[in-house]
This record gives structure tokens, C-alpha cells and sequence, in this order.
């Protein structure tokens, strides 16, 4: 069904097709099925309109996912300035993980596009301009940034991974493997899961935290970066 609004008559207005709203139908399928399932008419159905229509907003299915990724990089929270150049790499690494679990198709696409639009740009300038702001000179601060993305990236596709979504299925995934593991075979594998994985309150966003604050403390600003 199309979508739309209703007039003083009673009659159905279809809502104006724009970019965004084509933008956001693709993410929406991409979120529900897929980067897979991404086509012209898979984006077209849920809006109400005919494949070719799309085509007067996106020039293509590469246009789609320039707009696709900018839209990712619109969500994630750009760095804080009022905070010190740890904290605001700190918030914007949880911000784009969360981000990046609700778009799981785009952790592979985020650095793939030739055409970054002007949120992409704007993300990547705050990001720099923060380093800077905290003392980094230009080669160190691309060094940082290439770093605690490298180590964002390869968390969220390894997370994304994983057979449990929850602490529930988490407990029930490990359970298993203890039952099924011959006793005594592997002895820190089991310490493991049961002293840690297992424990009350353990949250695996624990150790994309851990991690993160050991890659910032090993960061360390050059105060000639500031000129």
C-alpha cells in the first residue's frame, strides 16, 4: 500500500517520493534482509511506487548505497568538544558500534564509497579535528584514527558473528559446548567460560570497552602537532 496521509475529503495523498525517503526504504531492507536483497524494487515496494520511479532520486544502485552509508555516518555521534580528545574518541567508538549493529550490512561498506557525501565528510573532519584539537600532529592523528577504526570494524564484524544475541542464548550456546566438551579435554577453555563468560553481570560489550581504553592510553599526543 502507498504510503500517505488523508485529506479533509477522505481521499488518500501519497506522501512526495524524495531522496531520503528512498534512502531510508533501502536501509530499511538492507537492516531486514540483507545488502543482498538490495534492488530497485525491493526499495519501491514498502514506498508505494513503481522500480523506475526511484530513479528521478538515485541514479543507481551505487547511488543508493552512497546515499546508504552517508546515512550511517549521519547517525554515529560526532566527537564531543567539550570534552578531552580520550573522551570524545571514547563516545564516538560506542556510538558507532551501536550504530553499526543496528546496519549490519554497512560495517563492510563504510569506507568502500568513492563519493563520501557531506555527512561522511563532515564525521571524518570531526574525528581529525579532534585528534588535532588534542595535540596530534597530521600523521598521528591519520594513525590514531586509522587505528581505533581498524579495531571498531573487526569487533563489530567479529560480535556480529557470533551463534547468541543475548545473554539468554549466550548462556545456552556455552552450556552446550561445556556438555558436549569430553571432561578434563580442555581445561582453560572451560575455566573461561565458566569464571568469566558465565559469571553473573558479564556483558561481551565489556570487551570492546577493555580494549578501547588500551588502544587510547597507548595513544599519546605530539604537542608539535598542535602549529
Amino acid at each position: 500500500m502507498a504510503e500517505g496521509r488523508r485529506s479533509r475529503r477522505g481521499t488518500t495523498e501519497r506522501t512526495p517520493l524524495s531522496r531520503e525517503r528512498v534512502v531510508r526504504a533501502a536501509m530499511t531492507v538492507a537492516d531486514e534482509k540483507g545488502q543482498a536483497a538490495l534492488t530497485m524494487r525491493a526499495v519501491a515496494e514498502p514506498l508505494g511506487v513503481e522500480a523506475m520511479s526511484l530513479y528521478h532520486h538515485v541514479t543507481g544502485r551505487e547511488d543508493l548505497l552512497d546515499g546508504m552509508v552517508d546515512a550511517v555516518f549521519g547517525e554515529i555521534d560526532l566527537p564531543s568538544r567539550d570534552t578531552d580528545w580520550q573522551g570524545a574518541m571514547r563516545h564516538r567508538a560506542h556510538s558507532a558500534r551501536a550504530v553499526l549493529r543496528r546496519h549490519p550490512w554497512a560495517v563492510a561498506l563504510l569506507d568502500s564509497r568513492s563519493r563520501p557525501g557531506p555527512a561522511t565528510l563532515r564525521h571524518h573532519d570531526a574525528v581529525l579535528g579532534a585528534l588535532r584539537a588534542g595535540g596530534f600532529s597530521v600523521p598521528m592523528a591519520a594513525h590514531a584514527f586509522s587505528l581505533i577504526d581498524s579495531y571498531l570494524y573487526g569487533f563489530v564484524i567479529q560480535e556480529l558473528s557470533l551463534p547468541f544475541s543475548g545473554p539468554a542464548e549466550r548462556d545456552e550456546v556455552a552450556g552446550a559446548i561445556l556438555r558436549e566438551m569430553p571432561a578434563g579435554a580442555y581445561p582453560h577453555l572451560t575455566e573461561l567460560v565458566t569464571e568469566h563468560a558465565l559469571q553473573p553481570g558479564y556483558d561481551h560489550a565489556d570487551e570492546f570497552a577493555f580494549g578501547l581504553t588500551l588502544i587510547l592510553d597507548a595513544l599519546h599526543p605530539d604537542e608539535c602537532g598542535r602549529a
